[in-house]
């Protein structure tokens, strides 16, 4: 995996599923994280090929839970992120994946309280020891690059500290978003402090943080010095964004992103997440088209919504035929 030049889908709960990664991938994002994963649930899970929809997929024992899908379509550029607070633990839960991803990234910049409660994601960030443990455990059992995802510190030498610890551990890579545990998506992302870290480096940094036009991708390349972009909420209001011709119209890009939840048989509790973001964007859900999103019970019912349904035979009509 090649970190330089690229542009990156970053990981997001509940949106960053098969579907939406080759949507990403299809309109020209380089490298494409899945939603975070934590250990635990990885640890409950086992690997099953899917002939029927040519898949690999991970699934909760005792369950038909599927946490974690993919293909052989994004082999080379898919980077599974996993939630942890424990080495031996983190590195289990990879050595079950890493045969079927790119690479393996550690997230240690989630603010939530879910999982900065269970000592992961940002609450990281105040335990340097447990990084250097994490990371070492990782690099030195796996055969794939591994990377982390961090949040800025109080202030910007404390970042470029821990930053500098990182790159010992080995890591391929550092991704860092430009805002601070306690700032909030409209606090403007501070690329100035990226820019530090990418001074004091010589690993590629990943830059994240207020992208929202293909322009942005430059911009802040330019700001920072970083080696790639990474991008979230602008890759989910309109994941053509990474398209050098500029961006489809929303609404076909909707449509294309319901005919790939269709075609990968998508949970339609992750399609319909999906969906409400992009409406809440440039809409509402209180109009017609919110209400019969947040209404639809299965992916037929997104099928009809969207004008899809010949789609959806045609896909459930192949997949009879393979059955036979």
């Amino acid at each position: 995996m090649d970190y330089e030049n690229k542009l990156v889908l970053a990981p997001m709960v509940r949106v960053g599923t098969l579907p939406f990664r080759l949507l990403a991938a299809e309109y020209g994002a380089d490298i494409t994280y899945g939603e975070e994963v934590i250990d635990h649930k990885m640890l409950k899970c086992e690997r099953r090929v899917n002939e029927c929809i040519g898949t690999t997929d991970f699934v909760e024992k005792g369950t038909e839970n599927v946490v974690f899908r993919t293909c052989n379509q994004e082999r080379n550029q898919v980077v599974f992120q996993i939630g942890t607070s424990d080495a031996v633990r983190a590195l289990a839960a990879a050595q079950i994946v890493c045969k079927d991803v790119a690479a393996v990234d550690i997230n240690m910049g989630c603010p939530k309280s879910f999982s900065v409660s269970g000592g992961m994601g940002a609450a990281l960030l105040t335990k340097p020891e447990l990084i250097h443990d994490i990371l070492t455990t990782l690099r030195r059992n796996l055969d794939i690059p591994v990377t982390c995802k961090i949040r800025l510190l109080k202030s910007s030498q404390d970042t470029v500290e821990l930053a500098r610890r990182i790159e010992k551990t080995g890591v391929s890579a550092l991704a860092v978003h430009g805002r601070k545990v306690a700032d909030r998506p409209r606090d403007p992302a501070k690329w100035n402090e990226i820019a530090d870290i990418v001074a004091a480096l010589s690993i590629p940094v990943i830059a994240n943080g207020d992208v929202f036009e293909y322009d942005d991708f430059q911009r802040i390349k330019i700001a920072t010095g970083a080696s790639s972009v990474m991008v979230a909420r602008g890759a989910l209001w309109n994941a053509s964004i990474f398209s050098p011709k500029g961006k489809v119209h929303w609404e076909d890009v909707k449509r294309e992103y319901v005919r790939k939840s269709i075609l990968w048989d998508n949970d339609v509790k992750s399609t319909k997440q999906t969906l409400k973001e992009m409406i809440m964007h440039y809409s509402c859900l209180e109009l017609p088209e919110g209400k019969a999103v947040i209404k639809a019970e299965n992916l037929a019912d997104l099928a009809q919504l969207y004008g899809e349904e010949k789609y959806y035979q045609f896909v459930a009509d192949n997949r009879s035929v393979d059955r036979l």
